[in-house]
């Protein structure tokens, strides 16, 4: 138990380096990716219930005491996320072994992958700032290669713009780590938050100036307007395992960055803070949406989605109020599960019609309807239509807004939601709805058992999860409050943290 908040990262890094020491041996790997992901999931499910009863939990590296050694914190926000990271973690895997190439795995997916998933569960769990940039650049270099395994022209073209902004963003990430020691001489992030209100006493424009520079890097990572244009260019290339597990965790590693420090660090200067934030949330709604809207490739139009999602996360830290943040816990664990779903029935689709062209693409629903039904449920969940998940999460932040008395962003919201429902009724006719192009026509393709399994049930799974939080979203929400609760007050996680 008391290596308990450090396991979610330990089992996907040994279960790397078991990979590689079996190199090339499929017959090993593939079962061990499943074991090691349902390892992952139940360790994730009792660290979230030990954190639910027991409180923040905190590992001390080597017996050093915080703020000097590297520390492990967890707290529900943490917790909650690396359940996430676990749940898609194992059904992507189970995915992967549908979807991924004999040619892939001999150059290294497996570790590759849960070396990415250890990076994420690090990010979520590190109580100090330059771990978290080490958890980064370890995301940086797995996805990158993930992403360039096949070895594609389009890969490749997405790979540069994606390397080069990540790389950007890594540098201003260093360099508000110094600024950031300079200020108060300690990177841990309770050290840094207690200092931080002395500090931002006496040097209030340079507080000012780290806390953006942290927004511009992290606001890269999460594909914020207008640094979002390497992630429409990348995502919609490699094998769908990939764009997926991409889809459901990196972006979403850069807004839990930007929600622990905003709620834990850079609270004195919100006044500040608030309009960039907000501004950044609707400027990223409608462009992300709009790009949407005018895509016929069916991952790169869901690809935007990732965009325009990410602005109403963003919103909700913006508005920064016990609503407005629950909607946003609410919300990012909907906007995994469903895009998630999303993708998959995208590789479902190609799988059988061969294509991701919506234009070449049709008669599905006559076809099967369950498939269809594969689709639809995650689909208007991503609009915001009741009793699915994404309406309460819409619903929650709205509400936010309007206590606020924040009426311009939450009338983009809405505006935005209208357009979202456009496009998956765009996706819908064209791939379920209306008759297949006569040249494009062609038997489906019929698939084996054993692959229609591995392709289905994760996408199934991850629709009935959306399903289900809608109908459960009482105590979903009330989940998300108490999060938010508790991100909201600091001295808690401070203390939890030094003992003081």
């Amino acid at each position: 138990m008391a290596l308990l908040p450090i396991a979610p990262v330990i089992i996907p890094f040994l279960t790397a380096v078991a990979m590689i020491l079996a190199w090339r041996r499929r017959d090993v790997q593939r079962p061990l990716s499943i074991i090691s992901g349902i390892t992952s999931f139940l360790v994730a499910l009792q660290l979230f219930f030990t954190v639910r009863q027991d409180g923040i939990q905190i590992l001390e590296m080597g017996s050093w005491p915080a703020p000097f050694g590297i520390v492990f914190v967890v707290d529900l926000l943490s917790a909650i996320m690396v359940l996430v990271t676990a749940v898609m973690g194992l059904l992507v895997a189970i995915y992967a072994l549908a979807d991924i190439n004999a040619e892939m795995e001999a150059l290294g997916y497996h570790p590759l992958y849960f070396l990415l998933l250890a990076g994420v569960s690090g990010s979520f769990l590190t109580g100090d700032l330059f771990n978290l940039y080490v958890w980064f650049e370890i995301m940086l270099i797995t996805s990158f290669v993930l992403l360039v395994m096949q070895g594609t022209l389009a890969q490749l073209e997405g790979a540069v713009k994606y390397v080069t902004i990540s790389l950007v963003s890594s540098a201003l990430f260093l360099s508000a780590l110094g600024l950031m020691y300079g200020l108060v001489g300690t990177l841990n992030m309770a050290d840094v938050a207690q200092k931080m209100d002395v500090v931002a006493r006496t040097e209030p424009v340079m507080v000012t100036a780290v806390s953006l520079l942290f927004l511009v890097a992290f606001g890269i990572k999460s594909a914020l307007f207008p640094l979002f244009g390497w992630l429409p260019a990348a995502y919609h290339t490699p094998p769908t395992a990939v764009t997926t597990i991409f889809g459901a965790l990196l972006t979403k590693v850069g807004v839990y960055a930007i929600l622990r420090l905003f709620t834990l660090i850079f609270v004195q200067n919100m006044a500040v803070i608030q309009p960039v934030l907000l501004t950044f949330a609707a400027m990223t709604m409608v462009s992300g949406v709009f790009g949407a809207i005018v895509q016929y490739d069916f991952r790169r139009l869901l690809s935007f989605h990732i965009i325009s999602q990410i602005g109403y996360l963003i919103m909700g830290i913006g508005i920064m109020t016990v609503t407005s943040l629950a909607g946003t816990v609410f919300f990012l664990v909907h906007v995994i599960f469903a895009k998630s779903a999303l993708f998959l029935v995208s590789g479902v689709v190609y799988s059988l019609q061969g294509s991701y062209d919506l234009k070449q693409l049709g008669g599905l629903y006559k076809k099967s309807v369950p498939l269809s039904l594969l689709f639809f449920i995650p689909a208007m969940a991503l609009a915001g239509i009741p009793p699915l998940s994404g309406f309460w999460a819409k619903f929650a932040l709205v509400m936010g807004g309007l206590f606020a008395g924040q009426h311009l962003i939450v009338a983009i919201a809405l505006f935005v939601s209208v357009w979202t429902l456009y496009s998956m009724i765009k996706i819908w006719t064209h791939v379920y709805w209306r008759t297949r192009p006569e040249e494009h026509d062609a038997p489906l393709r019929i698939l084996p058992r054993q692959e229609a399994w591995f392709r289905i049930a994760p996408a199934a799974i991850l629709g009935l999860i959306t399903l289900l939080m809608g109908l459960m979203a009482g105590p979903v929400f009330d989940l998300a409050i108490d999060t938010a609760v508790q991100l909201l007050d600091r001295q808690a996680y401070i203390t939890a943290v030094l003992g003081q």
